[in-house]
């Protein structure tokens, strides 16, 4: 790997000879413009329905937050209790209890969106689309070595000049195989 040196030392520099972003920075971008986006929808919704109102609903939706905090934490943990009694794996079980308390955490937090996504993460029904989010972002930085066998059904098998072979294998040369991969 080349490194390059700037005023303030040595940094990776990527495939293409710029230097590689920091995850770092892009969480503290995203958080910025997550802080941005909050305070545009407070001034929006404080323009409709006056700043009382809004300060008031933004206490209302964190107490929320804080019982739905409390609720869902001492099911997860009874659940999970259970599981261990039981000698189950938690699987699923703590991957739900995770995402109520970070979408209970959001809901304290003061600001809209984020109560609009802690409610996405509480709700049982929508739970679906961040596991899956999350399951996507894990899986893409999860090296292919750590992901086990694959297991791949041949459809058909034939040349590469295009010629076909009767029969399971084809006499000399490389072949092209069509297939799909099963799971």
């Amino acid at each position: 790997m080349a490194t390059g040196h700037t005023a303030l030392g040595s940094t990776a520099l990527g495939a293409t000879g710029y230097p590689r972003r920091r995850a770092g920075s892009r969480w503290r971008t995203a958080i910025g413009l997550g802080a941005l986006a909050e305070v545009a929808v407070f001034v929006l919704v404080a323009g409709q329905i006056g700043v009382a109102w809004t300060i008031l609903l933004t206490v209302a939706t964190s107490a929320l937050g804080g019982a739905l905090l409390a609720r869902q934490g001492t099911r997860a943990l009874g659940e999970l209790r259970e599981r261990a009694q039981g000698r189950r794996p938690a699987g699923r079980a703590l991957g739900d209890a995770g995402l109520a308390a970070a979408g209970a955490l959001l809901m304290v937090l003061p600001g809209f969106l984020g109560d609009l996504l802690g409610l996405v993460c509480v709700l049982p029904g929508t739970r679906r689309l961040p596991r899956a989010l999350i399951a996507r972002g894990i899986a893409r930085r999860v090296p292919d070595r750590w992901l086990g066998p694959v297991r791949v059904r041949a459809t058909r098998a034939e040349p590469v000049d295009g010629t076909r072979y009767p029969g399971p294998a084809a006499p000399g040369g490389p072949r092209v195989i069509e297939g799909e991969i099963a799971p």
